[in-house]
């Protein structure tokens, strides 16, 4: 008797621990189950967002195309009209200057007619004369209007850089390299040289000590 108790309670046990294993393996499932569900439930949402990012980088790389296209657009035209007002300035730059030059030109065509060969008597000299003068300050002010500066270095120290030497000669009354004469007067513009003085340059009175024991 006390044997089949014994199985019996044995058995009833064995059954209760069945009985727990098949609900935590059911509850195993249903958790597992659920994880799916859920994992399921998120993934459109991350492939809506992998989207949406995608457009807004495409988006990006169009708008910054756009503007880079923009950018070459007003370069070009820049360029152009840069260009463009290069070339007005080299064929029209100069107008100003021409324009005050034509003062010159009238006053000294009027002294021109002032001396015609029926006016040769004294008062008509002088009036060529004078015409002549004025005509020469007007153009003197021009020069000096448009920072034209005239070189006249006369005992000055030659300087290859504003003075071209057309001749040496020996001299004991000047040193060596001193300008003596100055055949045509040179001119720059501002810094720029736009003509060298043509200029004599003295050797100095070594040269001319030589010559003398020469001889």
């Amino acid at each position: 008797m006390d044997q089949n108790k014994n199985t019996d309670k044995n058995e009833n046990v064995s059954n209760h621990e069945e009985d727990e294993n098949i609900t935590s393996h059911n509850n195993d499932d249903s958790q597992s189950s659920d994880s799916t569900s859920i994992d399921g439930k998120d993934s459109p949402n991350n492939e809506e967002d992998l989207d949406n990012d995608e457009n807004h980088s495409q988006d990006e790389i169009k708008d910054l195309k756009d503007q880079l296209l923009r950018s070459l657009a007003e370069n070009e035209n820049l360029r152009k009209r840069t260009a463009k007002e290069i070339e007005q300035i080299k064929k029209y730059g100069h107008i100003s200057l021409l324009r005050d030059f034509l003062n010159v030109v009238d006053n000294m065509e009027r002294a021109v007619k002032s001396s015609t060969y029926e006016n040769q008597s004294e008062t008509g000299v002088k009036n060529l004369i004078d015409g002549i003068e004025i005509v020469f300050k007007e153009m003197k002010s021009l020069l000096d209007k448009n920072q034209i500066k005239k070189i006249e270095p006369l005992h000055e120290k030659f300087d290859y850089n504003f003075h071209q030497a057309m001749f040496e000669t020996p001299s004991s009354d000047y040193e060596e390299g001193l300008i003596i004469e100055v055949i045509q007067p040179g001119y720059v513009l501002h810094d720029r040289l736009i003509r060298p003085a043509m200029v004599g340059v003295s050797k100095g009175e070594i040269v001319e000590k030589e010559k003398k024991e020469e001889k």
